[in-house]
């Protein structure tokens, strides 16, 4: 037969360890959430007024255009492409470039791997210097925007964040 005792001490240290890893999960889970949730745009450091670009509570074609409203572009609703995708688990070299661009305005789509994704795509109205359709795409999981880009429909063009800055 085998006998263990447990001291009072012992048992005090095994809690406090548990509540000390229950506070870190739960800032490691909440804290690149909170992050995500809005980026700052515009703040040149002189007291000018700070935008707050929300990523939040996008759950139709509307909020999506509601979304890109905030960076000035307007978009046609009732043209909206919206498509179900899934994204790879791995990505390919093409998706790890289009990464590249999306951590450049903030946001990062390999957090998104192998999840189902709604892709809203629109064409911008008001593109300055467009020579032909610009459409933007909003990338959106579980209601809030992950990702996206501009690009120019033509095969020659560009891709450039939601800012519009090639």
């Amino acid at each position: 037969m085998f006998v263990y005792s447990v001291r009072a001490t012992t048992i005090k240290f095994f809690a406090v360890i548990c509540v000390a890893l229950a506070t870190l999960i739960t800032v490691i889970a909440v804290l690149p959430t909170a992050v995500e949730d809005t980026a700052q745009v515009g703040a040149d450091g002189e007291g000018e007024a700070v935008q707050v670009i929300s990523y939040e509570k996008v759950k139709s074609a509307e909020d999506a255009a509601r979304f890109l409203a905030q960076f000035g572009w307007e978009v046609n609703v009732s043209d909206v492409e919206e498509v179900g995708a899934k994204l790879p688990a791995t990505f390919d070299k093409i998706l790890t470039a289009y990464n590249e661009l999306q951590m450049r305005q903030g946001l990062n789509l390999s957090k998104y791997k192998n999840k189902e994704i709604t892709r809203y795509t629109f064409e911008v109205n008001n593109y300055p210097g467009a020579d032909g359709p610009v459409l933007a795409n909003v990338l959106v999981y579980r209601n809030r925007v992950i990702g996206g880009d501009l690009c120019s429909a033509d095969v020659t063009g560009f891709v450039t964040g939601f800012d519009g800055k090639i």
